[in-house]
């Protein structure tokens, strides 16, 4: 009788986890409803670390957006970021680099904050179109679970297109981090 009972709560104790993670998974596309709303326009740049064409491509579109502020997530060589823009006339208090992401997902969660601060709502999401796919996935979780939307800029490139199980393994973390707030980047 006490196994039975036992079952029972853990039936209900599972489907009130599954209900709250399906409650917060809807609770996203509201969001970023209110974001594009409120924001119909970028308000900045968010380029992911990892290739300096991506910052090049930017630097080339920074003439058509001046007032936006450029967010630089882990960039290979910092000082090539900073050349890059600054051969663009990019003032430095509209260059932010960010050295604390290890990853595709802690380029996300790393500067949440500093958006979230600055009031952004809607953000240039630039990354290499082979990586346009999984930083979609991390960004619809991370960045619409805070009410910041994004526009996807793909950088071109030569690469084939990432595996559909690093995007599932990067959808997981990223909804881990929304209950923890950990990417279990360390793991």
């Amino acid at each position: 009788m006490k196994s039975y009972y036992r079952r029972q709560r853990q039936k209900k104790m599972l489907l009130a986890l599954v209900a709250l993670i399906v409650v917060m998974l809807l609770f996203i596309p509201v969001r970023l409803a209110i974001a594009i709303n409120q924001a119909p326009q970028p308000q900045a740049f968010f380029i992911l670390g990892g290739d300096p064409a991506r910052e090049k491509f930017t630097a080339e579109l920074v003439e058509l957006y001046p007032s936006l502020e450029i967010w630089v997530s882990s960039p290979p060589n910092p000082q090539k970021t900073l050349e890059t823009f600054r051969a663009v006339n990019v003032p430095k208090t509209k260059l932010n680099i960010d050295m604390g992401a290890v990853d595709t997902v802690t380029n996300f969660t790393s500067l949440i904050a500093n958006f979230k601060q600055r009031q952004l709502q809607h953000l240039f999401l630039v990354t290499s179109n082979y990586h346009m796919s999984r930083a979609k996935a991390i960004a619809t979780i991370v960045l619409g679970s805070q009410g910041i939307a994004f526009t996807p800029l793909s950088v071109p490139s030569n690469q084939t297109q990432e595996s559909l199980m690093h995007i599932i393994r990067d959808i997981s973390r990223s909804l881990v981090w929304i209950v923890t707030g950990h990417t279990g980047a360390s793991l």
